[in-house]
Protein backbone atom coordinates (compact mmCIF):
# COMPACT_ATOMS: atom_id res chain seq x y z
CA UNK A 1 0.00 0.00 0.00
CA UNK A 2 1.11 3.19 -1.33
CA UNK A 3 2.47 5.66 2.21
CA UNK A 4 1.55 8.84 0.68
CA UNK A 5 -2.38 10.01 -0.14
CA UNK A 6 -3.23 12.98 -2.02
CA UNK A 7 -6.83 14.32 -1.25
CA UNK A 8 -7.73 16.30 -3.65
CA UNK A 9 -9.19 19.80 -3.38
CA UNK A 10 -10.42 22.49 -5.42
CA UNK A 11 -13.78 24.51 -5.73
CA UNK A 12 -14.88 23.60 -9.33
CA UNK A 13 -14.21 21.13 -11.28
CA UNK A 14 -11.59 22.24 -13.24
CA UNK A 15 -9.49 22.83 -9.92
CA UNK A 16 -10.49 19.65 -8.62
CA UNK A 17 -8.97 17.63 -12.07
CA UNK A 18 -5.90 20.39 -12.68
CA UNK A 19 -4.78 19.82 -8.55
CA UNK A 20 -4.72 15.97 -9.05
CA UNK A 21 -3.06 16.19 -12.24
CA UNK A 22 -0.78 17.90 -11.08
CA UNK A 23 -0.30 15.18 -7.86
CA UNK A 24 0.10 12.42 -10.73
CA UNK A 25 2.53 14.60 -12.76
CA UNK A 26 4.74 15.22 -9.71
CA UNK A 27 4.48 11.37 -8.29
CA UNK A 28 1.56 10.67 -6.45
CA UNK A 29 0.42 7.50 -6.65
CA UNK A 30 -2.78 7.29 -4.69
CA UNK A 31 -5.41 9.71 -5.29
CA UNK A 32 -8.58 10.34 -3.39
CA UNK A 33 -11.19 12.60 -4.67
CA UNK A 34 -12.86 14.03 -2.03
CA UNK A 35 -15.50 16.99 -3.18
CA UNK A 36 -17.67 17.74 -0.74
CA UNK A 37 -19.49 21.00 -2.75
CA UNK A 38 -19.98 18.94 -6.08
CA UNK A 39 -23.25 18.48 -7.75
CA UNK A 40 -23.94 15.12 -7.98
CA UNK A 41 -22.95 14.76 -12.07
CA UNK A 42 -20.21 16.76 -11.65
CA UNK A 43 -18.61 14.17 -9.15
CA UNK A 44 -19.81 11.52 -11.39
CA UNK A 45 -17.95 13.08 -14.28
CA UNK A 46 -14.92 13.63 -12.24
CA UNK A 47 -14.79 10.58 -10.87
CA UNK A 48 -15.09 8.81 -14.22
CA UNK A 49 -12.16 10.97 -15.79
CA UNK A 50 -9.85 10.65 -12.71
CA UNK A 51 -10.31 6.56 -12.65
CA UNK A 52 -9.29 6.47 -16.17
CA UNK A 53 -5.94 8.85 -15.60
CA UNK A 54 -5.57 6.93 -12.43
CA UNK A 55 -5.06 3.53 -14.65
CA UNK A 56 -2.71 5.70 -17.26
CA UNK A 57 -0.04 6.74 -14.19
CA UNK A 58 -0.45 3.24 -12.31
CA UNK A 59 -1.98 5.07 -9.53
CA UNK A 60 -4.93 4.09 -6.91
CA UNK A 61 -7.95 5.80 -7.06
CA UNK A 62 -10.15 6.47 -4.06
CA UNK A 63 -13.70 8.11 -3.69
CA UNK A 64 -14.31 9.96 -0.51
CA UNK A 65 -17.43 9.03 1.34
CA UNK A 66 -19.62 7.67 -1.67
CA UNK A 67 -19.07 3.65 -2.02
CA UNK A 68 -22.01 3.79 -5.05
CA UNK A 69 -20.00 6.37 -7.39
CA UNK A 70 -16.99 4.31 -6.22
CA UNK A 71 -18.88 0.71 -7.92
CA UNK A 72 -20.27 2.62 -10.85
CA UNK A 73 -16.72 4.06 -12.29
CA UNK A 74 -14.81 0.93 -10.59
CA UNK A 75 -12.38 2.93 -8.51
CA UNK A 76 -9.67 1.01 -6.43
CA UNK A 77 -11.72 1.50 -3.02
CA UNK A 78 -13.67 4.12 -0.90
CA UNK A 79 -12.90 6.08 2.03
CA UNK A 80 -15.53 6.18 4.81
CA UNK A 81 -16.50 9.01 7.75
CA UNK A 82 -17.28 7.81 10.65
CA UNK A 83 -20.73 9.14 9.68
CA UNK A 84 -20.81 7.27 6.45
CA UNK A 85 -22.44 4.11 5.63
CA UNK A 86 -20.59 1.18 7.35
CA UNK A 87 -17.69 -0.95 5.96
CA UNK A 88 -19.84 -3.81 6.01
CA UNK A 89 -22.38 -2.26 3.56
CA UNK A 90 -19.36 -0.98 1.56
CA UNK A 91 -17.57 -4.18 1.87
CA UNK A 92 -20.79 -6.11 0.35
CA UNK A 93 -21.07 -3.22 -2.85
CA UNK A 94 -18.01 -3.09 -3.80
CA UNK A 95 -16.44 -6.39 -3.09
CA UNK A 96 -13.27 -7.93 -1.65
CA UNK A 97 -10.72 -6.50 -3.67
CA UNK A 98 -11.73 -3.36 -3.12
CA UNK A 99 -9.87 -1.66 -0.77
CA UNK A 100 -11.86 0.15 2.15
CA UNK A 101 -10.54 2.82 4.29
CA UNK A 102 -12.29 4.51 7.41
CA UNK A 103 -11.84 7.78 9.35
CA UNK A 104 -10.91 7.61 13.37
CA UNK A 105 -10.54 10.86 15.65
CA UNK A 106 -9.43 9.07 18.95
CA UNK A 107 -8.54 5.52 20.02
CA UNK A 108 -12.03 4.42 20.64
CA UNK A 109 -12.54 5.00 16.66
CA UNK A 110 -9.49 3.21 16.04
CA UNK A 111 -10.74 0.01 18.13
CA UNK A 112 -13.74 0.40 16.25
CA UNK A 113 -11.86 0.48 12.35
CA UNK A 114 -9.87 -2.82 13.46
CA UNK A 115 -13.02 -4.66 14.22
CA UNK A 116 -14.77 -3.64 11.29
CA UNK A 117 -11.91 -4.75 9.33
CA UNK A 118 -11.12 -1.60 7.35
CA UNK A 119 -7.86 -1.98 4.98
CA UNK A 120 -6.40 1.46 6.25
CA UNK A 121 -6.96 4.55 8.80
CA UNK A 122 -7.01 7.73 8.23
CA UNK A 123 -6.20 9.08 11.94
CA UNK A 124 -6.39 12.65 12.42
CA UNK A 125 -6.88 15.77 12.73
CA UNK A 126 -2.60 16.23 12.90
CA UNK A 127 -3.07 19.82 13.68
CA UNK A 128 -5.34 22.74 12.17
CA UNK A 129 -6.87 22.44 8.68
CA UNK A 130 -9.08 24.39 6.64
CA UNK A 131 -10.42 21.36 4.40
CA UNK A 132 -12.93 20.25 7.00
CA UNK A 133 -15.61 22.01 8.86
CA UNK A 134 -16.15 20.57 11.98
CA UNK A 135 -12.81 20.15 13.37
CA UNK A 136 -12.22 16.84 15.53
CA UNK A 137 -9.73 17.61 19.12
CA UNK A 138 -5.85 18.11 17.60
CA UNK A 139 -3.70 15.29 17.88
CA UNK A 140 -0.37 16.43 17.19
CA UNK A 141 2.53 13.88 17.74
CA UNK A 142 2.46 13.03 21.12
CA UNK A 143 -1.46 12.38 20.31
CA UNK A 144 -0.63 9.74 17.57
CA UNK A 145 1.97 7.99 19.75
CA UNK A 146 -0.24 7.34 22.63
CA UNK A 147 -3.05 5.77 19.80
CA UNK A 148 -0.47 3.71 18.64
CA UNK A 149 0.80 2.59 21.86
CA UNK A 150 -2.52 1.37 22.85
CA UNK A 151 -3.08 -0.24 19.76
CA UNK A 152 0.39 -2.16 20.39
CA UNK A 153 -0.74 -2.77 24.66
CA UNK A 154 -3.93 -4.02 23.75
CA UNK A 155 -2.96 -6.50 20.97
CA UNK A 156 -4.99 -5.34 18.61
CA UNK A 157 -4.17 -6.46 14.77
CA UNK A 158 -2.56 -3.69 13.26
CA UNK A 159 -3.33 -2.04 10.21
CA UNK A 160 -1.74 0.97 8.18
CA UNK A 161 -2.58 3.74 9.73
CA UNK A 162 -2.52 7.35 7.66
CA UNK A 163 -1.86 10.49 9.53
CA UNK A 164 -4.19 13.54 8.23
CA UNK A 165 -5.01 16.86 8.61
CA UNK A 166 -2.98 19.95 8.45
CA UNK A 167 0.82 18.25 7.59
CA UNK A 168 2.65 20.95 6.43
CA UNK A 169 6.35 20.39 7.35
CA UNK A 170 8.49 17.89 5.86
CA UNK A 171 10.39 17.47 9.54
CA UNK A 172 6.73 16.60 10.71
CA UNK A 173 6.46 13.68 8.27
CA UNK A 174 9.47 12.11 10.08
CA UNK A 175 8.20 12.53 13.43
CA UNK A 176 4.98 10.60 12.62
CA UNK A 177 6.79 7.76 10.75
CA UNK A 178 8.90 7.46 13.95
CA UNK A 179 6.52 6.66 16.05
CA UNK A 180 4.84 4.25 14.06
CA UNK A 181 2.70 6.08 11.53
CA UNK A 182 2.72 4.01 8.15
CA UNK A 183 1.96 6.98 5.94
CA UNK A 184 0.52 10.61 5.43
CA UNK A 185 -2.55 11.72 3.90
CA UNK A 186 -2.06 15.52 2.43
CA UNK A 187 -4.06 17.71 0.92
CA UNK A 188 -2.53 21.63 1.32
CA UNK A 189 0.73 21.05 0.36
CA UNK A 190 0.72 19.08 -2.62
CA UNK A 191 -2.15 21.25 -3.71
CA UNK A 192 -0.18 24.43 -3.37
CA UNK A 193 3.92 22.85 -3.80
CA UNK A 194 3.19 19.98 -6.00
CA UNK A 195 7.05 19.31 -6.77
CA UNK A 196 7.34 18.32 -2.91
CA UNK A 197 5.75 14.66 -3.63
CA UNK A 198 9.42 13.49 -4.51
CA UNK A 199 10.63 14.98 -1.44
CA UNK A 200 7.98 13.32 0.53
CA UNK A 201 8.28 9.88 -1.17
CA UNK A 202 11.92 10.04 -0.51
CA UNK A 203 11.25 10.36 3.30
CA UNK A 204 8.29 7.72 3.21
CA UNK A 205 11.02 5.20 1.22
Amino acid sequence: MERLQYISQGKTLREQKNNMLKALDAGAKWIQIRWKEAEEKDLYALAQEIRQVCTEFGASCIINDHPSLAAAVDADGVHLGLDDCSVTAARHLLGAGKIIGGTANSFADVKQRISERCDYIGLGPFTYTTTKQKLSPLLGIAGYENIIQQVRREGLTPIPIFAIGGISQLEDIQHLLEIGVYGVALSGIVTKTPNIVSSINKILL
